[in-house]
């Protein structure tokens, strides 16, 4: 089909109808076939060009995307979709430098008007703040607090201002194991006064965050010792080595369908002489009654109260597994083995076509290599878990 010299509202919107559907049903390869032949002449609708981007990135053709966003960026610079949409693929591609600058864009977006915090007070830009209070909060979820909090310490040593860390309550008590705070205080009660603030996730953009300034010190959270005393107490019975499993992440994440599996998908998983305990909590913690055929799993999700249960739990077992999700993050933190499942196009943060994170010394990455091809991962994990297995048994 041939792109038409002059498109009406009808013609676009007649494509648009053909190609959403097939977005949404995850159809991208054909979603590209759709849209290529309006747009090979490499003119047409805005609309049209957010599509294909839409279309491409998933199949992991980024530079293309890159393209396509700069271009939109370029001719709509105010529209803050675009700019945000951007910045994610930019930072996914290692260009912290110009993808921190348009991550600010992320605010008055409709995922993240519940986030977004209305301060009277300057944002602060990285300048000396002697004798003055910056005000660090966090925006985001869990794994983003946990990774971001390692720049606290960062900030008060470049600002030498007094930092006040204000957290959600889940993190609270971790948090005050911080290094690099002067006062920590919980999201909803009254911040003392302050003369510049800074979301946690800013503070990248803030001090011109490069990948070789991490991971800077790790571990920079640690586990509450006497919760470390009750788990090891807990998991002593239990024959080593111990592996914790993460398989599902939170299902209102974007992203969930692609990055979240089910317990019974890791069944090539279970190696003899390998104990497995679950870490799982929400509706896909029920999955641990069932544990595939040969897989020796202890399901701790019940009896998990808190974050400061899985930080205590990470630190005495010998490995974690899991999918993008928090408790990847806070083992990294923690400085805990991590080993992570990812899909084909990830989130921003890990990077691409690399088996380990600047973020976390102790993670290893093991990505799909091609897109929705969970058990190609898992069998290159099993193999790898079988070695270590040899490494780490009595």
């Amino acid at each position: 089909m041939n792109a038409p010299s002059v498109w009406s509202a009808a013609s676009v919107n007649a494509v648009i109808d053909q190609v959403r559907p097939l977005l949404a049903a995850q159809r991208f390869e054909e979603a590209e076939a759709v849209l290529m032949p309006h747009l090979a002449s490499g003119t047409g609708p805005i609309t049209l060009w957010r599509l294909l981007a839409a279309a491409i990135r998933p199949q992991g053709k980024l530079a293309a995307t890159r393209a396509i966003q700069e271009m939109i960026v370029a001719q709509l610079p105010g529209d803050y979709s675009a700019r945000f949409d951007l910045s994610e693929t930019l930072l996914l591609l290692g260009d912290f430098e110009r993808g921190w600058r348009e991550y600010r864009y992320r605010y008055s977006l409709a995922h993240t008007t519940s986030m977004e915090r209305k301060v009277q007070r300057p944002r602060w830009n990285g300048e000396p703040l002697p004798g003055e209070t910056l005000l660090i909060h966090d925006e985001q979820g869990y794994g983003d607090t946990f990774q971001f909090m390692r720049m606290v310490p960062w900030a008060k040593r470049r600002s030498g201002a007094r930092v006040v860390l204000e957290v959600n309550a889940e993190t609270l008590s971790l948090a005050r194991r911080l290094d690099g705070c002067d006062d920590i205080i919980v999201r909803g009660d009254l911040p003392p006064p302050f003369h510049r603030h800074c979301e946690m996730m800013s503070l990248p953009m803030a001090m011109r965050l490069t990948l070789d300034d991490l991971p800077g010190p790790v571990p920079y959270l640690h586990a509450d010792p006497e919760r470390v005393a009750y788990w090891r107490q807990r998991l002593d019975a239990l024959p080593r080595p111990l592996v914790a499993l993460v398989w599902a992440g939170r299902p209102t994440h974007a992203n969930d369908a692609n990055r979240s599996l089910r317990l019974d998908q890791l069944a090539p998983l279970a190696l003899p002489g390998i104990t497995f305990v679950s870490l799982q909590k929400g509706a896909a913690a029920s999955q641990a009654a069932h544990a595939p055929t040969g897989m020796s799993l202890t399901a701790l999700g019940d009896e998990i109260r808190d974050f400061e249960d899985t930080a205590a739990i990470l630190s005495i077992v010998d490995l974690l597994v899991s999918v993008d999700s928090s408790p990847v993050h806070l083992a990294g933190a923690l400085g805990c083995p991590c080993w992570v499942l990812l899909p084909f196009v990830p989130d921003w943060r890990w990077l691409m076509q690399r088996d380990d994170t600047p973020w976390y010394p102790q993670a290893r990455l093991f990505r799909q290599t091609r897109r929705g091809d969970w058990d190609g991962t898992l069998a290159t994990m099993r193999d790898a878990l079988s070695r270590w297995a040899g490494e780490h048994t009595a």
